[in-house]
């Protein structure tokens, strides 16, 4: 019998399918079992069940935030250059910058030796999310997914708001099932915010599910075909998810349910001119989304913040992120304490370096980059609050006690989450890789009590 063209082309339109399955399915991978986002058990006792990364990007001045400077001795010398007050029990020296963090003060643990290996912006930036400076690698949230899927099948593990480069949430060789999910791309107005490609505008529900099962019908069929290929199964997977995050997704961005008072204490909406160099950020609401995103069971948060790459007009500008930051920061801590998720959510809050002081006598208001000492901070999952871990010279230039590497920042959140930092490997390209490095990374065990 003589194929009609219309037999033809229902046949071959199966074959394009399955070729662009297969430029999906085009990544190294090793066999995981058919896991993927299931939840995992943790290798050893965990403290955190999820982390919450507040990204600031840009470099934030330690030395006028949480790393205090004052004037010593006879000679003038760079410093903190807002005035500090101790708050809490612990009387942590907080700068006046940040009068709602400061609330919390007995909750935050400060590392005040954090250094890294350039003054690169991109590099460095690139090293705090991968550990890796010069090479895309998978991201510490697709890290962590790949050891600890997600308590919510119908969302996904690993989420990154306001994000301005793909890398930060790639999952780079891991399977694609561990990739971060954006939302909020380039600083767009968080109010429209919503992932990308999730649904579509012009057909219903129930076509969709229709079409999603003659595809995945289709992937099965192959898969026989490909017994135990995991990078098939993660596609499969991946398909799934986002049919099912169809529904699930759009109810967690809708803030209409929250309160007038709740989001007055975020400051949604507020934020909403340019100072200086300071773009307009909803922060407010990626904090708010942050806390439902918690709650709904994803694994990793990562909220973003940039514009601190304050050269000139420092107290401006520093001034304004840290007004435009405050208070969201303090209201997610408040709603985390206040439903008992601190005790298992480790908050993170930190840049991809720090800024030196800026001497007495200098008039031009002006900072630049600083790798070699710089301030993080955690709250919750049982780490010591009032506590500071470390110190910088007496300038703030460099870390000298307590030094803590990006790899080390690493091995402890994984540590924390009950992984094991440095035997959480992937094989890729004829070898293993680990999130810390070639190096490995030690825990800080003296962060936790």
């Amino acid at each position: 019998m003589i194929p009609t063209r219309r037999n033809m082309l229902q046949t071959v339109s199966c074959g394009f399918g399955y070729l662009a399955l297969q430029a999906l399915c085009a990544q190294p991978h090793q066999a995981l079992g058919a896991e993927g986002l299931t939840t995992k058990v943790p290798a050893h006792p965990a403290r955190a069940k999820r982390v919450i990364f507040l990204c600031m990007s840009g470099g934030p001045a330690h030395m006028d935030t949480f790393d205090y400077k004052p004037q010593t001795g006879k000679k003038p010398h760079p410093g903190s250059a807002f005035e500090f007050a101790q708050h809490g029990e612990s009387g942590l020296w907080v700068s006046e910058l940040l009068p709602e963090t400061a609330r919390h003060a007995d909750e935050l643990c400060v590392i005040n030796g954090m250094h890294a290996d350039t003054t690169i912006h991109a590099q460095s930036f690139l090293q705090l999310h991968t550990g890796d400076r010069l090479r895309e690698r998978p991201s510490l949230g697709s890290w962590i997914t790949y050891g600890l899927g997600t308590d919510n099948q119908n969302l996904p593990g690993f989420v990154s708001f306001n994000t301005s480069k793909s890398s930060i949430y790639s999952s780079a060789f891991l399977p694609s099932i561990y990739n971060g999910t954006p939302i909020g791309v380039n600083g767009e107005d968080m109010s429209r915010a919503t992932i990308s490609n999730i649904a579509s505008d012009h057909l219903s529900y129930s076509t969709r599910k229709r079409q999603l099962e003659l595809t995945q019908m289709m992937n099965r069929t192959h898969l026989e075909q490909r017994h135990g290929d995991q990078r098939l199964e993660s596609v499969i997977e991946s398909m799934e998810l986002g049919f099912r995050m169809q529904m699930a997704a759009p109810e967690l961005l809708d803030l209409s349910n929250e309160t007038k008072e709740t989001l007055e204490r975020y400051r949604v909406g507020e934020n909403n001119k340019q100072i200086g160099t300071c773009k307009p950020s909803d922060f407010g609401r990626q904090c708010l989304l942050a806390r439902r995103f918690a709650e709904a069971g994803v694994r990793f948060i990562e909220v973003n913040h940039g514009s601190w790459d304050q050269h000139k007009n420092h107290r401006r500008d520093l001034t304004a992120n840290c007004q435009a930051t405050d208070a969201p920061i303090a209201a997610l801590l408040d709603d985390l304490k206040l439903r008992g998720m601190l005790d298992d959510t480790l908050v993170v809050w930190g840049g991809e370096f720090g800024r030196p002081g800026i001497k007495p006598e200098d008039k031009s208001d002006a900072t630049g980059h600083n790798s070699r000492g710089f301030t993080f901070w955690l709250a919750g999952a049982g780490v010591k609050g009032g506590h500071v871990h470390g110190k910088t010279d007496e300038t703030g230039s460099r870390a000298v006690e307590g030094k803590v590497h990006f790899r080390d920042l690493h091995a402890t959140i994984l540590h924390s989450l009950g992984l094991p930092p440095n035997d959480l490997k992937y094989w890729h390209a004829g070898r293993d890789h680990r999130l810390t490095g070639p190096e490995g990374g030690k825990v800080v065990s003296e962060l936790f009590t």
